[in-house]
């Protein structure tokens, strides 16, 4: 890691890490070890902050999106934020102009960060020229970290002279505290005065900037605030909010942290109600208590995943990647919080579906360029699952839509099996099942 310009914070979380893998920890969270949440505070019942308090909130506030994915699952070679989502403009274009929006709305400065990754930071700041406004693509952004894939057998560093890049993983998105503290990033915004961070997906355009929070997280002096929304038959397999039975403190579950046992609990929407939006809000001064007195890191939920070193060779070696979820954090403050907020500040693009149901008619783009369900919508996207033999990459969807996307406002659930393309002007009602060939 050193050899390969990894820095100090970083190598201690992963030492850490690994401490937890060989030293036979639990790294798994029984149903019965945690207790449901029965129900929070919701967005629109907060109070709603004061015009004049909006100025000091926004001046103590730094917007930081996570930009280190590379969408390689969806056949993408590029950062997944520069692929098009609505009407010729990606991720970033959107993102940048939400920014610029409120720094004319509140005739401020706003401060705005990126953590990319080494894969998407050439791509991201060459792309971020356009937008000169923003600031110097250089410093709007810090990197976040690369660990060793290790030997399943061994659990020694995999070598693999055939691409010595696949020797290498994203330590997860939990690497934004080691990350932003090892590039100084955090010492900058405390000295100037910053107290407070937002953090979202760069895929999820509905996540952004929202005062009531902000004032919230300003008055309740919670170090720590997570944004969840109540949960859908498409969010079974994601992670869940609980609380711990121990002390009666909150903890994320991620699915591979589920025993087999307890898989049905863990997907059973009515029961586990909450899931993590990561969007999530930090009080600064806080999170550098906790990263000085961890020694730069904080000790985060390890999670055990197995792949092959080469992710396109199924028969090569088998390795062991340890990662890390950012909103596993909440477990490690004292008094963290966490808000139910509409599903509108939810939309990422995770697969194809995704991406399709973005879109289409049932989201629209406001004014501050944001994406927002449609208001017919009630709060819920419809459930859409492609043929992955068909459907996987961008570039199979993009040729079954080569006539238009189609209307998915009315439709509850869209079901696609076997290759076909949509016709000009489809619409979908209701549960819709596809299948066979057709054009």
């Amino acid at each position: 890691m050193e050899e390969a310009g990894v820095s100090d914070v970083p190598i201690r979380a992963f030492e850490h890490n690994v401490g937890i893998l060989k030293g036979g920890a639990r790294m798994m969270i029984p149903e019965d070890d945690i207790r449901p949440i029965e129900a929070l505070p919701k967005l629109e019942e907060l109070p709603t902050a004061e015009e004049s308090e909006a100025r000091s909130l926004l001046q103590a506030a730094v917007i930081i999106k996570l930009n280190g994915g590379l969408g390689t699952g969806m056949g993408l070679q590029k950062a997944k934020s520069l692929l098009e989502v609505r009407d010729g403009l990606n991720f970033l274009d959107l993102t940048a102009r939400q920014i610029l929006a409120l720094r004319e709305k509140f005739g401020m400065p706003l401060q705005f960060l990126l953590m990319n990754s080494f894969s998407t930071s050439a791509d991201t700041r060459e792309f971020l020229t356009k937008y000169p406004d923003l600031g110097d693509p250089a410093s709007l952004e810090f990197l976040q970290s690369k660990a060793p894939k290790l030997d399943e057998n061994s659990m020694e560093p995999i070598e693999w002279p055939a691409d010595p890049s696949h020797e290498w993983c994203p330590p997860g998105h939990g690497d934004l505290y080691p990350a932003i503290l090892s590039s100084g990033k955090l010492d900058e915004l405390l000295a100037v005065g910053v107290r407070y961070a937002f953090v979202s997906n760069s895929d999820n355009l509905g996540a952004t900037l929202n005062l009531d929070l902000l004032n919230h997280l300003a008055k309740s002096k919670a170090p720590f605030m997570m944004e969840v929304t109540r949960r859908t038959e498409a969010d079974n397999k994601g992670g869940h909010l609980a609380v711990r039975k121990s002390d009666g403190g909150l903890l994320l579950r991620e699915s591979a942290q589920c025993p087999k046992e307890n898989k049905e609990a863990f997907e059973n929407v009515d029961t586990h109600r909450y899931f993590n939006t990561n969007n999530l809000w930090i009080n600064l001064e806080s999170l550098k208590q906790a990263l000085d007195a961890q020694g730069g890191f904080l000790p985060l939920a390890v999670i055990r995943n197995a792949k092959t070193v080469d992710p396109r060779k199924k028969d090569s070696p088998k390795v062991i990647q340890l990662e890390t979820a950012m909103g596993a954090a909440i477990s490690c403050f004292d008094g963290a919080i966490a808000v139910d907020v509409p599903r509108t500040r939810f939309a990422p693009v995770k697969t194809t579906g995704d991406l399709l149901t973005l879109r289409s008619d049932v989201y629209v783009v406001t004014d501050d360029f944001r994406l927002e369900l449609h208001p017919d919508r009630n709060n819920v996207p419809p459930v859409v699952k492609l043929d992955s033999d068909h459907y996987k990459l961008v570039d199979q969807l993009e040729a079954a839509i080569v006539n238009g996307v189609p209307s998915l406002i009315k439709c509850d659930r869209l079901e696609v099996t076997g290759k076909m393309v949509f016709e000009a002007g489809a619409e979908f009602e209701g549960k819709v099942s596809l299948s066979g060939e057709r054009r």
